[in-house]
């Protein structure tokens, strides 16, 4: 049986005070329907950290998965960069 695309995303660790948990936050970028400007706007994902090796700041890649908690629905799949 073949598993349904999972949705991914990248983006900035803004939290990393819970246990085996993060905060990414997610910015994503669209034109006004109307004006034609471009806006921006951030998604805030909590997500799940196994190993608890992300930082404030860290890039990173994170991937739909089931209902781990109240409003944890993600999951950590790789850092893409770490923090200076």
């Amino acid at each position: 049986m073949e598993r349904n695309f999972r949705k991914i995303r990248e983006g900035v660790v803004v939290s990393n005070k819970m246990e085996k948990s993060i905060v990414v936050e997610v910015e994503r970028k669209f034109k006004h329907s109307k004006y034609g400007k471009f806006l921006k706007k951030t998604s805030r994902f909590m997500a799940h950290d196994e190993n608890q090796d992300c930082n404030i700041g860290d890039t990173v890649r994170i991937m739909e998965t089931r209902p781990l908690s109240k409003n944890k629905c993600w999951r950590l799949v790789e850092i893409i960069e770490r923090a200076k």
